[in-house]
């Protein structure tokens, strides 16, 4: 069974790209949110196995909604997504949860190891 991943960034362009990275790469996007809020709603109706945040959201950023999901899911796995130099950021969000992180701009086979190595999936890329 395909792993489900749900995407969060605020960017269209970088939901589309780590969609398509992860799509074929063998992976079901069962859903895209721009916004931390979005991102729970979503993680609560989809209950994907996989989620991939951005950091810096309107609304609400990925820290805390990655806060929230913790709370609501304990085993939740969740790969935050960053710019450059939002290293501070990155570990408050590991702090709240967080299993690993990928910096923008995106490398595919990078993100295919972190969400293989997260999802326990032994596939070599």
């Amino acid at each position: 069974m395909k792993p489900r991943v749900l995407v969060v960034d605020d960017a269209i362009f970088m939901r589309r790209m780590i969609s398509e990275i992860l799509e074929e790469n063998g992976m079901e996007i069962v859903g895209e949110a721009d916004t931390g809020a979005a991102a729970i709603k979503l993680y609560r109706e989809l209950t994907p196995d996989l989620v991939t945040m951005d950091i810096i959201m309107p609304e609400m950023n990925g820290i805390d909604a990655v806060k929230e999901i913790i709370e609501m899911d304990s085993q939740a796995r969740i790969v935050m997504c960053s710019a450059l130099g939002q290293q501070a950021l990155v570990q408050e969000a590991i702090s709240a949860g967080a299993k690993d992180f990928l910096i923008k701009p995106f490398n595919p086979s990078r993100v295919v190891e972190v969400v293989n190595k997260v999802l326990n999936r032994n596939i070599s890329v």
